[in-house]
């Protein structure tokens, strides 16, 4: 049992480790897209968060959103996370398709001030504000 635990504790211990070289990877990208896909997952999940809680929020739209970080955070994944490029794709259609559910009964000004990141990404994820052309 204890070589059991050991185990356990030594294989958590390198997934943190290595999660902490990710992140300090992901800083040290230039700007552009690369750092910006590295950091829409983390900006998706605080956005899911400030939504949640904000009043202006309409039920399903907090739902589709709650769902999504849920989605995100679980480890159960349509396409396995260790594959790379493709890995977190099942995450960014959710968390895509959630947003772009909750951006047509939220006011876009609701969205841009719970998204963290850069609002040229959110608002191309969006889409067109209702009521202008493509």
């Amino acid at each position: 049992m204890r070589d059991w635990l050991i185990g356990l504790a030594a294989a958590v211990g390198c997934l943190l480790a290595s999660w902490a070289v990710l992140v300090l990877l992901a800083r040290r990208l230039p700007p552009g897209i690369l750092r910006d896909l590295a950091a829409f997952i983390p900006d998706c999940l605080t956005t899911v968060r400030r939504l949640r809680t904000d009043p202006r929020v309409p039920r399903r739209a907090k739902i589709a959103v709650v769902v999504a970080g849920l989605w995100v955070a679980s480890p159960i994944d349509l396409i396995p996370e260790f594959l790379p490029v493709i890995g977190p794709l099942d995450d960014i259609v959710v968390v895509a398709l959630a947003l772009r559910y909750a951006g047509r009964q939220v006011p876009r000004e609701v969205l841009l001030a719970a998204w963290p990141g850069e609002p040229r990404l959110l608002n191309r994820l969006l889409g067109p504000p209702h009521g202008q052309g493509a």
